[in-house]
């Protein structure tokens, strides 16, 4: 399998809710124009293609100088555990490698926290900053 990463926002709308449906996301594919306005919108969109199939994809935004936001990062049940999400991780940070703040905000799950932390990620309920959410 070679996995090939690739920089952009205009992706193929059935890729893309193929993607996210199979993350089980399928609140961002009931507006499906709405969710390609996001990531057309995104600081950065970066994507993992194994042949002509959409396998994963992280989304930044932010403004790139002080801060980023880990808005989404997927891959296919059928492609997990083969380094795709930490090579989408790795190819976001390193083109944001100047920007102090990193953040995102995600299910607590043994697997997203050992994800996480194995690249460098300190959840804030073990750091000494406090992180706040509102969902409406």
């Amino acid at each position: 399998m070679t996995i090939v990463i690739n920089r952009g926002s205009d992706l193929p709308e059935a890729a893309v809710k193929t993607l996210y449906e199979d993350a089980g996301w399928a609140v961002y594919t009931q507006d499906m124009p709405g969710l390609m306005q996001a990531l057309a919108n995104s600081l950065a969109v970066f994507t993992a293609w194994d042949g002509p199939q959409l396998v994963g994809l992280i989304r930044i935004v932010g403004d790139g100088k002080t801060i980023f936001y880990i808005q989404d990062i997927l891959v296919l049940v059928s492609h997990k555990r083969r380094g795709i999400g930490t090579a989408l991780l790795r190819k976001a940070l390193a083109a944001y490698e100047h920007v102090r703040q990193k953040v995102l905000l995600t299910d607590d799950t043994p697997e997203t926290r050992g994800f996480y932390e194995a690249n460098g990620f300190r959840s804030c309920d073990k750091g000494d900053v406090v992180a706040f959410a509102r969902f409406d």
